[in-house]
């Protein structure tokens, strides 16, 4: 999977999940990608950026995103089994937290969901 982070059209940073790499549950593409932006960008908030990710955020990813008040996300593919931008929750809109970015959700769907199939099939 990988997310791309852009600012007033420009790409700031690129990113794909390590977490088989680095043997770390928790490096997922939204995650690597939001930590190196907010450094590059030298700020605590991504108000201005969008974030464009492959499969629909999980719930780690989400929080994320929420924290690092990101302007907008764009998702390709639903996660029926752990997306949290609408598929089993929806922490980037839920209504009791501060910051809830604009949610472009299943652009391109058909196109991701089989990139992320070939993906996992080259894998096993």
């Amino acid at each position: 999977m990988g997310a791309v982070v852009f600012r007033d059209g420009v790409v700031v940073v690129r990113a794909h999940n390590e977490s088989v790499t680095r043997r770390d549950p928790t490096a997922h593409a939204e995650l690597l990608a939001l930590q190196q932006a907010l450094s590059l960008l030298r700020t605590d908030r991504l108000n201005d950026c969008t974030l464009y990710v492959t499969l629909e955020p999980c719930a780690q990813c989400a929080g994320a995103i929420v924290l690092a008040k990101v302007g907008r996300v764009v998702f390709g593919a639903y996660d029926p089994k752990a997306g949290m931008g609408g598929s089993v929750g929806d922490v980037l809109r839920h209504p009791q937290l501060n910051h809830r970015p604009e949610v472009v959700a299943g652009m391109r769907e058909e196109e991701c969901g089989d990139l992320l199939a070939e993906f996992f099939r080259a894998r096993r």
